[in-house]
């Protein structure tokens, strides 16, 4: 959304620059996105001064020129070459110095240079109008007033002022503030000052009958007002009104459009003018459109409606799509002399809807969709039919026709002051919580104790709950000012019944200090994406075939990530994102909360030092066992994964669920996501996680004083059996002493047995009390022996 500045000064008195603006702007909600310079003449007219042509000769060498001397305030006079016919001694003219950039109506800009034309100095130009884009007149110099200042700015002389443009990233829940009222209120309320409201008093309703109004979807069209002007003359707008219009980017068209363009981004209220004389039968229908109804848009377009599309029809047929696009038959011309013109407040669904199925985005729409104000249409038809009365030379003959037959009330409900500091997490005094609330436009209609009863106004249309009213609080109290309190803790968990949310940003901690970075994808996803259609969550109303879906996994969200980097080159990925996943079961909907890990591309980075490495299976598997080790979850079983994601994995459980899924992503998965490469993923349960979670008290433990002995063991075992089962058996063996169980040889191949594989295998035992003697190792290695032999039919080689 684009706002201007200067614009915005006609509803509020401020002093503030246009940069302390857009920082107060950001802190109050409406984040600036971007602040640039907007000069209504290209160039702004810099650097040209007032000059005074104090002596005019004939070129010695040229009949059409002209050897001037030109006081611009400096100690000497200014020697300039000049052709205009009216160029005379004594007249005030606009001068363009050595040095200064030109920026002519048309054509590209230039420079003035000290030169000789026709053997005499130069040393500057006096300017016409089209030379410094002040018009299109190329047929002489452009003559001031006598009183002009010598010396002084062009830019002073024509009190041409720059303006600035702010482009405010609004989120969808602020249709209050898609407006320059809009984003005034708010910084009214920031400042605690009023803002200023054009008068309409002036508006005087007319006695004829105009055009009759009748609406009979209700219910699409909560209040349709519209009144009838004539005697008016289409033609181009003032300059001003261009001016505001071009600062925000919208193409002036005449004067009865530019007016109802003004309005809309003025208060937010679209408005729609028709000629008169197109609409047939003098009758306006506001109802919903015929299956396959044709109609011909602005765009020229043939489009066929539905039954669900509301239309401003006449007597015969559509003019409008409600609230989304006017008709190319019933628009304003320059041959209109009479409009009828429409202020209306839609159903933002119904918009929505329709402005979808057609495919039709426009700054109308953008503001119903998102629900406008519905007592804005009255106020809003006054002050642009007053407009039209002054810039068009137009008559309100008829009166105001406002169907409005349910009005709509105010939101009422309580809000504890008690609730707001808790939420906000400041001790904001009450009289300070009831100023800001007050100062945003919410009337306080009751008031006991520590509770009060607001009445929030229709047009904020977002803040219906006491949580609503906590955030508009904390948006204008600034959220700079709320002190982070730092928390420490000592270990993930330090309580039985752990808090989700510290577990969580531990959990971020440790992985950012791994390197993770934290990533955050948008919970649609497409169709394709999902492991099970039966059981996804699908969208009434997609805003897209590729969001029509809620995601069932975070994978695909990783995988798109992924590719979105390798595509800029940044093909080296380890991420981590903590979300939602979502299904529909028989119960109804459900939600899960998921933490996934991601990594791809080179573990190491090639370096003049080394040379680059890629990441594997077990660099993910180290960072996931190193979370469980670190939240203290014991007694997980191994599994190997399905076939669904992993071309290969793992699966941890506890007890029969599934805490964590790992593998090496299947190429079919990486082809739907366009992804190059091995890309390796973990999912977690999280909900499970933080079920399952012990009590971690960190514990001082003193180094074992005695030595710790290593053997090895190389056991013949089956293809199916996993180093998984082996560890499980030792350290069911030997519970005290054995410490550690690694795996540092597999072979498969030639001399063993079809069906065979060889696992060589170290164990670490310890006795911390004592020295072990080799009669006690023996006896561990030889029950470890016996256990695999009898368990799992391990021959020891």
């Amino acid at each position: 959304m684009t706002i201007s500045y200067n614009w915005l000064k006609n509803y509020i008195n401020t002093d503030k620059t246009p940069e302390e603006l857009s920082l107060i702007l950001t802190d109050i909600g409406l984040e600036v996105e971007l602040l640039e310079t907007v000069q209504s003449i290209p160039g702004g007219l810099e650097g040209l001064v007032v000059g005074e042509v104090k002596t005019c000769a004939q070129h010695p060498n040229a009949d059409k020129l002209k050897v001037t001397t030109v006081d611009v305030g400096r100690p000497e006079l200014l020697h300039i070459v000049c052709g205009a016919p009216n160029v005379r001694e004594g007249l005030k003219v606009i001068v363009a110095t050595v040095g200064t950039q030109c920026h002519p109506t048309t054509g590209e800009p230039f420079k003035i240079t000290k030169s000789k034309i026709r053997g005499e100095v130069s040393e500057g130009m006096l300017c016409g109008e089209d030379e410094i884009g002040l018009g299109s007149s190329h047929a002489g110099i452009v003559e001031l007033r006598a009183d002009a200042v010598v010396g002084s700015r062009v830019k002073d002389y024509f009190n041409l002022q720059d303006d600035f443009r702010y482009e405010i990233g609004l989120t969808p829940n602020r249709a209050d503030a898609a407006s320059h009222l809009g984003v005034a209120r708010d910084l009214a309320a920031y400042f605690r000052k009023p803002y200023t409201l054009t008068d309409v008093s002036a508006f005087q309703e007319g006695k004829e009958t105009g055009i009759r109004v009748d609406v009979e979807a209700v219910a699409a069209a909560p209040r349709y007002a519209g009144v009838t002007i004539s005697g008016i003359t289409v033609t181009e707008s003032p300059d001003w009104l261009k001016e505001k219009l071009n600062v925000i980017g919208i193409r002036p068209i005449n004067n009865i459009v530019d007016i109802t363009n003004y309005i809309l981004h003025d208060l937010g209220q679209p408005l729609h003018a028709f000629d008169a004389a197109k609409i047939a039968g003098n009758q306006v229908v506001v109802r919903y459109a015929n299956e396959n109804e044709p109609f011909v848009t602005l765009d020229a377009i043939e489009r066929k409606l539905s039954t669900e599309d509301l239309v401003i029809a006449d007597a015969e047929k559509p003019m409008c799509i409600a609230g989304v696009f006017g008709g190319v038959h019933s628009g304003v011309s320059e041959t209109t002399t009479s409009i009828f013109l429409e202020s209306a407040y839609f159903d933002a669904v119904s918009v929505r809807k329709t402005s979808k199925r057609h495919s039709l985005k426009t700054d109308a729409s953008f503001r119903f969709e998102r629900g406008t104000d519905p007592n804005m249409p009255l106020y809003a038809l006054k002050k642009a039919a007053l407009m039209i009365q002054e810039i068009a030379g137009g008559e309100i003959i008829s009166s105001v026709t406002d169907n409005y037959p349910n009005p709509v009330s105010p939101f009422v409900f309580p809000v504890h002051y008690g609730r707001v500091r808790q939420l906000i997490g400041a001790d904001i005094p009450n009289e300070e919580i009831k100023a800001i609330i007050e100062a945003l436009g919410i009337g306080i209609s009751e008031e006991k104790g520590e509770e009060i009863t607001v009445s929030v106004p229709a047009f904020k249309v977002d803040v219906t709950r006491e949580v609503d009213i906590i955030e508009e609080v904390l948006r204008i109290y600034g959220y700079n000012n709320i002190e982070l309190k730092p928390q420490i803790q000592s270990s993930l968990n330090t309580t039985e019944k752990p808090d989700k949310e510290v577990v969580l940003n531990q959990v971020a901690d440790l992985l950012i200090g791994n390197g993770y970075r934290e990533i955050l994808n948008n919970s649609l996803t497409k169709l394709s994406f999902v492991e099970d259609e039966q059981t996804a969550v699908r969208l009434v109303n997609p805003l897209s075939s590729d969001l029509d879906t809620m995601r069932q996994n975070l994978l695909f969200s990783a995988l798109t990530t992924v590719a979105h980097n390798q595509k800029r080159k940044n093909p080296n990925a380890k991420y981590f994102e903590y979300g939602k996943t979502y299904f529909k079961t028989e119960e109804g909907y459900q939600e899960r909360q998921n933490l996934s890990l991601c990594i791809a591309g080179d573990q190491i980075e090639e370096h003049w030092s080394s040379k680059s490495k890629k990441t594997n299976f077990y660099h993910l598997k180290a960072a996931v066992d190193t979370l469980i080790k670190r939240l203290n979850i014991p007694g997980l079983q191994v599994q190997e994964a399905d076939g669904l994601y992993f071309d290969y994995g793992l699966n941890y459980l506890k007890g029969q669920k599934t805490l964590v899924t790992l593998g090496s992503v299947s190429a079919d998965n990486l082809k739907k996501a366009d992804v190059d490469g091995k890309v390796y993923f973990a999912q977690f349960d999280w909900d499970l996680v933080i079920k399952v979670i012990r009590k971690n008290t960190i514990k001082y433990k003193e180094v074992a004083k005695f030595p710790a002995v290593r053997r090895d063991l190389s056991l013949l075992v089956s293809d199916d059996t996993t180093f998984e089962e082996l560890k499980r058996i030792a350290q069911k063996t030997e519970r005290k002493l054995l410490k550690d169980v690694q795996i540092f040889d597999v072979y498969k191949g030639s001399g063993l047995p079809e069906g065979k594989k060889s696992y060589a295998l170290n164990f670490t035992l310890q006795d911390e009390e004592k020295t072990l003697n080799d009669k006690q190792i023996d006896a561990i290695i030889k029950k470890l022996m016996l256990n695999f032999e009898q368990e799992i039919g391990a021959v020891v080689r």
